[in-house]
C-alpha cells in the first residue's frame, strides 16, 4: 500500500518549508513520491513554491477551490484516486492552515482508498514564535490540527534568542496542551512527541521518525468548521511593482495595523527575466527569483483590510489590470 502522509499547522506556521526539506530526503533516499497541495483557495502559492521538487521522482498536484465543503471533499478523493493508480511510495499532502481532519481520515476510509493507501505519518509544525495568546479560532485551529499527529515539529527555533531549547519546548508544549484542554481533547504532549531542534541539522534518524511517526486517533469538540473561521485570505492579482521596492512594500503592510493583524504574505511578482517568489512573515521576508510564476499576492491573516492593501498596491503598481478579492 502506498503510505500517506499529512502535514498540518496554522497559517503561516512552516509547513511549506518543512515539506521541502522531508521531500527532498525521500526523493534522495530513491522514494518516488507525489505531493498533494490541498487548499481551499483560488490561487495555491505554495505549489510555485514547491516546484524546485518536481522531478522524474516527484510529482506535484493541487486540488484547490471548490464551492463548498463537498464539492472541494470529492475534489480531493478524485485526486487521491488517481495518484493511488499511479503506485507511487509515498503522498505526502499539505493543506490549507484552515483544515478540518475528518476530512483526511474520513477520505481514506472511503472504497477504494482504504485499499491503495495507509497513513504513514500525521506530522504538525508549530511556530516558536507563537504568541501566547492566538484568538478563539486559531487556538481552535492550533489544537485540533495537533490531536491525532504522531509527532510535533518545532519550526523557527534558531530565531530564539533569550530562552534556552528547553524553555521553548516547555512553553509550546504547554500552549498546545492548553488549546486541548479547550477542545476536551484527552491527549496531552510531553517533550517526547516534539523534535526541537534547527532544521538544518535534521539527520537521518530525525527523517525515519518523521516517516515513522504515525497518528493518534483522539476524540475532541469541533467548535469551528472551516467555513467559520474568521481569519481570511485575499488575492491581489495582476501586481507588477519595481523589484527594489518589493520588500519595503511588504513591511510597510505588515507593520500598519490598520491592515489587519497579518501573519503572511506569499506569492509572486514579475521581474526582468523571470518571476520573484516571496514568503513573508512579520519576522522575515524571503524571496528568490523563480522560472515560472503568476502576478499575485496572498495576505492571509485576522481582519485583513482589503481596501487599506489596495491603497499600498496601487500607489506602485503599473498592471492596469489589478483586481483584489
Amino acid at each position: 500500500m502506498t503510505k500517506i502522509d499529512l502535514i498540518t499547522g496554522i497559517l503561516g506556521s512552516g509547513k511549506t518549508t518543512f515539506l521541502l526539506k522531508y521531500a527532498r530526503h525521500l526523493i534522495d533516499s530513491g522514494q518516488r513520491i507525489a505531493i498533494l497541495e490541498n487548499d481551499f483557495g483560488a490561487v495555491n502559492i505554495d505549489m510555485m513554491i514547491l516546484q524546485e521538487l518536481k522531478c522524474d521522482s516527484c510529482q506535484l498536484e493541487m486540488i484547490a477551490g471548490g464551492c463548498d465543503a463537498d464539492c472541494h471533499r470529492r475534489r480531493f478523493k478524485t485526486q487521491l484516486i488517481s495518484l493511488g493508480m499511479q503506485h507511487v511510495d509515498r503522498v505526502i499532502v499539505e493543506p490549507s492552515g484552515i483544515f478540518d481532519m475528518d476530512e483526511f481520515f474520513d477520505i481514506l476510509h472511503d472504497s477504494p482508498l482504504d485499499r491503495w493507501f495507509e497513513i504513514g505519518s500525521v506530522l504538525t509544525v508549530v511556530d516558536a514564535e507563537m504568541e501566547e495568546q492566538l484568538s478563539s479560532q486559531m487556538e481552535y485551529l492550533l489544537g485540533s490540527e495537533a490531536a491525532c499527529c504522531g509527532k510535533l515539529v518545532l519550526s523557527k527555533l534558531n530565531r530564539i534568542k533569550n530562552e534556552t531549547v528547553q524553555q521553548v519546548s516547555q512553553r509550546i508544549l504547554a500552549h498546545i496542551n492548553r488549546s486541548l484542554e479547550d477542545i476536551r481533547c484527552d491527549r496531552r504532549f510531553t517533550e517526547r512527541d516534539l523534535i526541537a531542534k534547527d532544521w538544518d541539522s535534521f539527520t537521518n534518524e530525525d527523517y525515519r521518525l518523521f516517516s515513522c511517526a504515525g497518528y493518534r486517533g483522539s476524540s475532541y469538540v469541533k467548535k469551528f468548521s472551516p467555513e467559520d473561521i474568521e481569519s481570511s485570505v485575499h488575492y491581489f492579482m495582476h501586481v507588477a511593482i519595481p523589484q527594489d521596492s518589493i520588500e519595503g512594500l511588504i513591511g510597510n503592510i505588515f507593520g500598519d495595523e490598520s491592515c489587519g493583524r497579518i501573519f503572511r504574505i506569499k506569492g509572486s511578482l514579475p521581474i526582468e527575466g523571470g518571476w520573484l517568489k516571496i514568503n513573508a512573515t512579520r519576522e522575515k521576508t524571503e524571496t528568490a527569483p523563480v522560472a515560472e510564476g503568476q502576478p499575485v499576492l496572498i495576505v492571509i491573516g485576522d481582519n485583513v483590510s482589503r481596501q487599506r492593501i489596495d491603497e499600498y498596491l496601487t500607489a506602485l503598481n503599473t498592471d492596469p489590470e489589478y483586481v483584489s478579492i
